[in-house]
């Protein structure tokens, strides 16, 4: 069984950072995923998929994976980068390319 650790980006739902702080552990699936023949739905013989798990820490994560002998992936997260502007900078004049 192996799993994933990461920290989840933001939902479109979200406008803040708010909940981005916890990191995720998500079992990858094991089998994989087909419709279903009456209704359509994608259904999976694995439940190992349905756990998510949330740890304030990356080591923490860690620490819970090797604990219980999970093998893992640590999926280093993206740090936003911020260009400080205001308002006047929407009309200085820009070099065209």
């Amino acid at each position: 069984m192996k799993a994933r650790i990461y920290r989840p980006s933001k939902t479109a739902m979200q406008s803040g950072r708010g909940k981005i702080h916890t990191w995720m552990l998500e079992y990858e699936p094991a089998t994989p995923r087909r419709p279903e023949p009456l209704m359509g739905w994608i259904s999976s013989g694995d439940t190992l998929n349905q756990v998510r798990m949330r740890f304030p820490t990356k080591e923490e994560a860690i620490a819970f994976a090797e604990r219980k002998g999970i093998e893992y992936t640590v999926i280093e997260d993206h740090r936003r980068r911020v260009t400080p502007r205001n308002y006047a900078d929407n009309f200085k004049p820009r070099p065209t390319r």
